[in-house]
């Protein structure tokens, strides 16, 4: 219904356009405009967002390379921190015999408060001794810093405890990013999940045994962490989240997106397979989300960056594309209508004189200004007019010439009727008074005389068979016993269809060149067969044939035109000679196509004269253009 009643309100507008070239050539010419602008903006558009695109993967994924690989220098410092290099016997010495000698807690609280000096970024220090169930704690507590023993209940139940007892590394990582401190285990420590970025927790094995002894847990705040971050530019939109391998998070700017990104399975996209960047979608916005995976343990440096944010230069230059594009456009339509004023009133002013020279005003006639094709058309108009008057003189004289014309066609019927009916007549006569053979020869002539005038130019080969039957028989009469004829037709090629009287002229050949010539028996020999590409008729004496000489000139009218020939044949009357043969030649090509058409040879042997048909047959030869 909508596109029906749009359909009722462009057409008359559509029909009013229509009326006039101007119209329509402002409108062509408006409409390639609106295309031309609107392509080259589009793929301007689709260029530099492309080019965006390839730009923001570039630069981000070189810096979250270059930060990531800061961070994984990080983490590989506090591993370092945590194991004691060279005072590793020490050490665990002393930490097997702190509860029994003063000697030995002094070293390891010594030992921990030049642990927390060592980095600005350290909250506390917790030293689990899993036998005795309690940990050191070092600490600021008012600028000052403390060391402090106290009782714990077992750890084996945290879940940071269980990861590091199955890590071959003997370690493992804690976060307290927002959204992960709300889970908090009833036996953990007390530590200020505010303020701490993560915990590390190294847990420390008796080398001959291999049993835990001990857990030193190391918790930072987010300074040096911030201050690796700070390397990766922010816009608007973009999200930046720092996870382990686990996916874990340890850093997010917005824990809402991170929360929406796992359960949407963002973190699970992120495989090195992927190549370092992938297209992802939340209900409202569409990401291109570029990370570096860390080589020596798989944490994920994840930037999630708004197409919206990447395409904003591609869509203002689209904008100011459309901007310059529609003062483009009205430019162009100002002069379009301009330019095609001037071409069309030459034309609206020709097909005013068209108009009146329509209704009968034979005075009508057309400007001419300049020398284009236009003034080429009102020159020509104006002749035609004047032409017109002259042919309006001679009408009634061409219809004089007309009726005379008719009455002569007429009389060209008739005459060839009333022939064949009189001989009918004379053979009713013959047959009266018992003159068979005179019956059957005027029987003969009489149908060979109708089946000339027939009107049909094509026929089938039974047919043109049958004529010749008839056609020889009356030049039996004429030259008897000396006259033989074969004929060897496949029965197959009786339907084929060929020109009327085509055998006919080939057999009165023979007979011209053959037995009018000698007093000794000739024998004409009629056959069709068929190759690949084309059907053979071959109509053969044994006659002494054709000089060299005349069956050059044969063969060389048979490749003259059919109007040069008569042309010819009205200035040498020998050229009449050949004339069946060219007419014969002509047909067969204008009805079968140029391979078609005769082949002549002739010897001392005789003559062998052929009709050479496409085995396509009349459709193949009405089928291309002669």
């Amino acid at each position: 219904m909508v596109l029906q009643s749009l359909r009722k309100l462009l057409n008359p507008l559509l029909e009013r356009v229509s009326r006039r070239l101007v119209n329509k050539l402002i409108l062509l010419f408006t409409i390639i405009i609106i295309l031309v602008v609107t392509s080259l903006t589009f793929i301007s558009y689709g260029m530099l967002r492309k080019e965006s695109v390839n730009n923001s993967i570039a630069s981000t994924s070189n810096n979250l390379l270059l930060v990531g690989r800061n961070l994984e220098s990080y983490l590989s410092g506090i591993e370092q921190l945590s194991l004691p290099q060279i005072s590793y016997d020490e050490f665990t010495y002393a930490l097997l015999h702190e509860s029994e000698d003063y000697g030995s807690k002094m070293y390891v609280e010594e030992y921990l408060k030049n642990l927390y000096f060592s980095r600005k970024d350290l909250e506390a220090i917790y030293l689990y001794v899993i036998k005795e169930n309690k940990y050191y704690l070092v600490t600021k507590e008012n600028y000052n810093i403390t060391v402090r023993v106290a009782e714990h209940p077992p750890i084996e139940q945290l879940s940071w405890y269980k990861r590091a007892l199955a890590s071959p590394l003997n370690r493992s990582y804690q976060s307290f990013a927002e959204g992960e401190s709300a889970r908090v285990e009833p036996s953990d420590y007390p530590v200020d999940r505010e303020q701490s970025f993560m915990g590390y927790h190294r847990l420390l094995r008796s080398i001959v045994s291999r049993e835990p002894q001990a857990v030193l847990s190391l918790y930072f705040n987010s300074s040096a962490a911030d201050e690796i971050m700070k390397d990766i530019p922010f816009s608007k939109g973009e999200h930046l989240m720092y996870v382990s391998p686990d996916n874990q998070p340890f850093y997010v700017d917005d824990p809402a997106f991170y929360k929406q990104s796992e359960q949407a399975g963002l973190l699970a996209e992120l495989t090195p397979a992927a190549g370092g960047r992938v297209t992802w979608s939340d209900p409202e916005e569409k990401y291109l989300v570029i990370y570096d995976i860390s080589k020596r343990e798989g944490w994920k440096l994840i930037k999630p960056i708004p197409y919206k944010e990447i395409n904003e230069a591609a869509t203002t230059t689209r904008k100011l594309s459309y901007s310059i594009g529609l003062l483009f456009l009205m430019a162009s339509v100002v002069l379009v209508s301009y330019t095609s004023n001037r071409i069309t009133n030459p034309l609206k002013n020709l097909s005013l004189q068209m108009k009146r020279f329509s209704t009968g005003s034979f005075d009508a006639e057309a400007q001419v200004v300049g020398h284009d094709e236009i003034a080429y058309l009102s020159r020509h108009f104006n002749k035609m007019v004047e032409n017109t008057n002259e042919l309006i003189n001679e009408r009634y004289k061409m219809k004089l010439v007309e009726k005379n014309a008719v009455l002569k066609a007429l009389e060209a019927e008739i005459n060839p009727h009333f022939l064949y009916n009189a001989l009918q007549a004379i053979s009713t006569k013959a047959l009266k008074n018992n003159n068979d053979d005179i019956v059957e020869m005027v029987d003969n002539l009489a149908l060979t005389l109708r089946y000339c005038i027939s009107g049909k130019d094509v026929v089938q080969a039974r047919e043109e068979l049958k004529h010749i039957e008839r056609y020889l028989a009356l030049q039996k009469a004429r030259f008897g016993s000396r006259m033989q004829v074969e004929c060897r037709w496949e029965d197959s090629l009786l339907e084929l269809e060929i020109p009327k009287l085509s055998i006919q002229t080939l057999v009165e050949n023979c007979i011209k060149h053959g037995l009018e010539k000698v007093s000794s028996t000739i024998t004409i020999r009629i056959e069709a067969h068929q190759t690949t590409e084309y059907t053979i008729i071959s109509v053969m004496d044994n006659g002494p044939g054709f000089s060299k000489e005349r069956l050059s000139d044969v063969r060389n009218s048979l490749n003259i035109q059919w109007d040069e020939q008569q042309e010819m044949d009205s200035r040498d009357s020998s050229g009449m000679e050949s004339i069946g043969l060219k007419n014969l030649n002509t047909r067969l090509k204008l009805l079968y196509g140029e391979e078609a058409g005769l082949i002549i040879t002739s010897s001392e042997n005789g003559t062998t004269m052929q009709m050479r048909l496409h085995r396509g047959g009349l459709r193949h030869g009405k089928g291309t253009d002669y």
